[in-house]
């Protein structure tokens, strides 16, 4: 039987998990509907054959870590679960330029109207760089590139959603061994561990070194009553008298089971796709909210998200599955290259068969003889793998932020309506190549032998982990789907807050400008 909330929040990413926790301490009765699971370390997938996939068309059969969407020319990465993006994000965390808020952005919204916003997320995220004495290899090679170009001014460290203790280095006697992470209770409350390098930022960090949503927002808005309930997935938002009914699939042993919730005031904040979709499904396919703007769907970004591959000698061990994911940010979002707008960072990903084979035999070993064995398996893993002298470099920057979101029909499933992105490369080939140019150059300088991906060459195809807009913030209906505290139009107490309703791109990582507008949306709702 439904009963009634204050708020529904649709979703528990940046958006989410803190709009909920600070509706939650402001005394309102606050339900999260998430359409992942609630991971913990020992839910992570490692194995082949454990839970990777989140399906958008199979939920029910395949609810894992991952939601890849394909479309042409494009691909849209999303994690899935209780602290969304958050999961799977690289855990950099920067602030947007003052110059980004000046085109196409409302005048209520600037740098310095953000600035105690951001501030508040880096306190409550706990913000750290990477020590001195655990640089890794991929850092030194970025920074030894930048000096060598003439750029030394232009990197940094990145701020880190990471805990680091000083005691950890690389000269320690297995270093990576979880025994050498320190344990601590965070300020939230919650059980972490300090960073070991293990190199799995992006797919669940083993010793829970990651200051992710789950374990600082997501608590605290449970301590002050919210309610969280993963494996839901909203289907329909429709008005009802002074409230909104939230209709909504749970996954319960393999099938959807059709519940629904009513609040007075609705939170969507399910990303740049889930948020959009939503609003469109709504609008045009079950009429219950007609007025929803015409601008929906539009201006949708990409961040010009760009990736490229260096290639060292074999005597240069990049060890790039080693270390925080991301620690390094070269920043050219003054337009100084080329006149375009972007940054550049080094790129790790996990070791996926260091993980499977640890994954496979780790519980299963009980003789001191079988743990050596082990030991030597993994150094051997973490040296000598087929992407051992591999770097990649990941780009960011202003794209044209003209793609668009709709609902189509495709000829073999006509009585479907689809999710579909329209994206052109004309438009932000500019920030693209200079990008490359710039990953060429930075391998050069540093001995190495570029390769761009063939999905680029070939394809003109990208992959992006930042997908914006779709719902963008304007002062009217006629130009925007929100006003500038995320309310939509001719919706009282319906607000979108997350990564759909920037109106640009951000140019650098845009976390941490999604988690400022989540706060200063929040502190604004009464």
């Amino acid at each position: 039987m439904a009963t009634s909330f204050d708020v529904i929040v649709i979703g528990s990413g940046f958006g989410g998990a803190i709009t909920a926790r600070r509706l939650a301490e402001k005394g309102m009765r606050v339900l999260v509907l998430e359409r992942g699971r609630r991971w913990e370390p020992s839910t992570y997938p490692r194995k082949p054959t454990d839970p990777w996939i989140f399906s958008d068309s199979h939920p029910a059969l395949l609810n894992g870590w991952m939601d890849m969407r394909f479309y042409r020319g494009m691909t849209v990465a999303q994690a899935a679960g209780v602290g969304g993006g958050s999961l799977s994000y690289s855990s950099v965390a920067v602030e947007a330029s003052p110059d980004v808020f000046t085109e196409g952005w409302p005048a209520e919204i600037t740098h310095q109207e953000l600035k105690p916003y951001y501030d508040t997320v880096a306190r409550e995220m706990d913000l750290q760089l990477l020590p001195d004495g655990q640089l890794t290899r991929r850092f030194e090679i970025a920074r030894d590139a930048a000096r060598n170009l003439g750029y030394a001014s232009r990197f940094s460290k990145a701020p880190l959603s990471v805990s680091f203790s000083n005691e950890w280095n690389y000269q320690l006697e297995d270093p990576f061994n979880p025994k050498h992470s320190r344990q601590f209770t965070n300020a939230h409350g919650h059980a972490q561990g300090t960073c070991i390098h293990l190199g799995n930022c992006d797919i669940g960090c083993d010793v829970r070194a990651k200051n992710g949503l789950d374990v600082n927002y997501i608590p605290r808005a449970e301590q002050k009553g919210a309610e969280v309930r993963p494996l839901h997935l909203v289907r329909v938002i429709e008005p009802a008298g002074a409230t909104y009914r939230v209709v909504f699939d749970r996954i319960q042993h393999g099938r959807l089971v059709r519940g629904e919730e009513y609040a007075a005031r609705v939170v969507l904040a399910a990303g740049s796709l889930g948020s959009t979709e939503l609003l469109l499904r709504c609008r045009d396919q079950h009429k219950t909210l007609p007025s929803v703007s015409r601008t929906l769907g539009a201006r949708w970004s990409a961040n010009a998200n760009f990736i490229s591959m260096a290639v060292f000698s074999r005597d240069e061990h990049v060890r790039q599955s080693t270390g925080p994911t991301i620690s390094s940010i070269l920043d050219f979002a003054d337009g100084g290259y080329r006149n375009q707008r972007f940054v550049i960072e080094d790129d790790g990903f996990p070791n996926a068969v260091l993980n499977a084979v640890k994954a496979y035999l780790d519980g299963g070993i009980r003789t001191p003889f079988g743990r050596h064995l082990l030991k030597e398996l993994e150094e051997h893993l973490r040296d000598d793998t087929l992407m051992r002298n591999v770097l990649l470099w990941l780009g960011a920057g202003k794209d044209a932020g003209d793609g668009s979101i709709s609902l189509k029909r495709r000829w073999f499933m006509p009585w479907k309506r689809v999710l579909d992105i329209a994206w052109r490369v004309e438009g932000s080939e500019g920030v693209l190549k200079a990008m490359e140019a710039m990953h060429k150059e930075l391998t050069e300088a540093t001995g190495g032998r570029f390769r761009s991906l063939p999905t680029w060459t070939l394809l003109k195809s990208l992959l992006t982990l930042h997908p914006l807009g779709g719902c963008g913030i304007g002062t009217s209906a006629e130009n925007g789907v929100v006003d500038h505290l995320g309310r939509v139009f001719g919706y009282p107490n319906l607000i979108v807050c997350d990564g759909a309703v920037l109106p640009t791109p951000t140019v650098r990582n845009p976390s941490h400008t999604i988690a400022a507008l989540a706060e200063r949306t929040a502190a604004h709702v009464q």
